[in-house]
């Protein structure tokens, strides 16, 4: 059985590239959902925002599911590490 990846490389990917930890984590469909609603949500409270908010107010639903998207990749990536960790020291 393949180990899984670092949960904190995951991470660190996740907060560079939206969806990509997902991937990561071989999750490529959940990914790309998280960032076409980053986009969505992005573009959104960009139109509907008032003039005078700042840019990350006017992002503020992109970034809001961004944030999801790195929780949720890493705490998957950590899960997945300890199953595979108790896995390995299982006795047989």
């Amino acid at each position: 059985m393949k180990p899984p990846l670092n949960p904190y490389i995951v991470l660190v990917v996740a907060l560079v590239l939206p969806g990509m930890g997902q991937v990561l984590n071989r999750q490529p469909v959940r990914g790309l959902v998280f960032v076409c609603f980053a986009i969505l949500l992005g573009a959104f409270t960009l139109k509907t925002a008032a003039p005078e908010v700042s840019f990350v107010g006017k992002m503020a639903g992109g970034l809001f599911v961004w944030a999801m998207a790195v929780f949720d990749a890493y705490k998957t990536a950590r899960i997945r590490h300890t199953v595979w960790s108790h896995a390995q020291n299982a006795p047989r």
